[in-house]
Parts: structure tokens; sequence; C-alpha cells
């Protein structure tokens, strides 16, 4: 990857089901305003719990954009 730049974008990806989903949706809805998408890193996992049980998961990661 000799010259190459990259912008990070930061996202909230949110799912009823699991990790893996929420990083999927954020990276998703990167993909469809942004082309050349590249690699991704997570900072922060956390979610919402309602009557005891886990209800939303939520996944801060930044997605780095090829310019």
């Amino acid at each position: 990857m000799p010259n190459s730049v990259y912008k990070k974008i930061e996202l909230v990806g949110c799912s009823p089901t699991s990790l893996s989903e929420a990083i999927s949706n954020a990276i998703a809805a990167a993909a469809e305003d942004h082309g050349n998408l590249g690699w991704f890193e997570v900072k922060e996992i956390r979610g919402n719990i309602q009557n005891g049980k886990v209800s939303q998961y939520q996944v801060s990661l930044k997605v780095g954009c090829k310019v």
C-alpha cells in the first residue's frame, strides 16, 4: 500500500441480535455512501438492557475509506 491515504469515518452500528451484526450493519451503511472501504477498528462496545436481558448491541467503530 505505498502512498495510500485513508479517511476515517466514525459510526455506531446497532443490532438486536449480535455484535457481529451491529458491525456489519455499520459497514453496510458506510458502503452505501463511501467507496473503497478498506478496514475497520472497534472503539467501544455497549448495549441496552430491558427486563434483565440484552435488548440491543451497539458497536462504535471507525471505518477506513481510501481517498
